[in-house]
């Protein structure tokens, strides 16, 4: 392979985040090949790096082009971002001695502690050691947990998934509607469940995840009182206190429901 390009199937290989491969060439022959002005930029870059007083040496085998983090504003998941910073306040603000999650993001599940000991469920059992942090292997559907025996409990952005077999679970057309069945179970009187999926139309997006009418969602927790009604629309606008039909014909919104068992 000529050294042009060894240089543009390297630069493609960090494109596509895999192993640096070769050495470089010039601007030029990116430009020919008709690689993005982000690559142009890497070259150009590095060439006036090396420049500076002081740089470095820079070695093209220890190279790792990054094209893609130059942005007008730092980029953000509309649904978890605002749904991880809801859950967390309404956590704190209830303050167990012990909180329960099931399936969510591994990283909301860490910063839980900075306030409270927590368990996190998942049939992918977190790896890692922390304090005040408990990982169990275990299902949405079958939680190791005592009927009507958790004060604070959240499932975020998972039960979308339960039945599709994306990861491993069993195919199941109602995993979603028994997923909730079984954190209503585990839940005491007085105990807090914060929940949330996508909501809008309903469909399959196979094997993806389901898109739920957040008043069948409302209807599969029949025991519980929902207290709150919060959600992200389709222009991902965060808002509280949102009426459930407010969501119900969008596209794929963030509806996050706080419920709690009647003492």
């Amino acid at each position: 392979m000529a050294p042009a390009a060894t240089t543009l199937h390297r630069l493609r290989a960090h494109a596509r985040r895999l192993p640096p491969v070769v050495p470089a060439v010039g601007l030029q022959a990116i430009r020919a090949a008709g690689l993005p002005p982000a690559a142009v930029r890497y070259v150009r870059d590095r060439r006036a790096y090396r420049r500076l007083p002081g740089a470095e040496e820079l070695r093209w085998r220890d190279s790792f082009p990054k094209l893609g983090d130059r942005l007008a504003s730092s980029p953000f998941d509309p649904h978890y971002f605002h749904q991880d910073i809801w859950a967390a306040r309404r956590i704190a603000a209830l303050g167990p001695e012990r909180h329960v999650d099931v399936g969510s993001r591994v990283d909301f599940v860490g910063f839980l502690t900075a306030f409270t000991t927590v368990t996190f469920v998942d049939i992918r059992p977190l790896e890692a050691e922390v304090d005040r942090l408990e990982s169990v292997a275990g299902s949405v559907l079958d939680l190791p947990f005592a009927d009507r025996s958790l004060e604070s409990v959240s499932c975020l952005h998972v039960a979308e998934h339960i039945g599709l077999g994306r990861y491993g679970d069993p195919l199941d057309p109602l995993g979603t509607r028994r997923a909730a069945a079984e954190l209503q179970r585990t839940l005491r009187p007085g105990g807090q469940l914060l929940f949330s999926l996508p909501v809008g139309r309903p469909r399959v997006e196979f094997n993806a995840h389901r898109v739920h009418d957040p008043r069948t969602i409302a209807a599969y927790f029949d025991e519980l009182e929902l207290r709150e009604f919060s959600g992200v629309d389709d222009h991902h606008v965060f808002r509280r206190h949102r009426r459930l039909d407010e969501l119900s014909a969008a596209h794929y919104a963030c509806g996050m429901f706080l419920l709690v068992r009647p003492d």
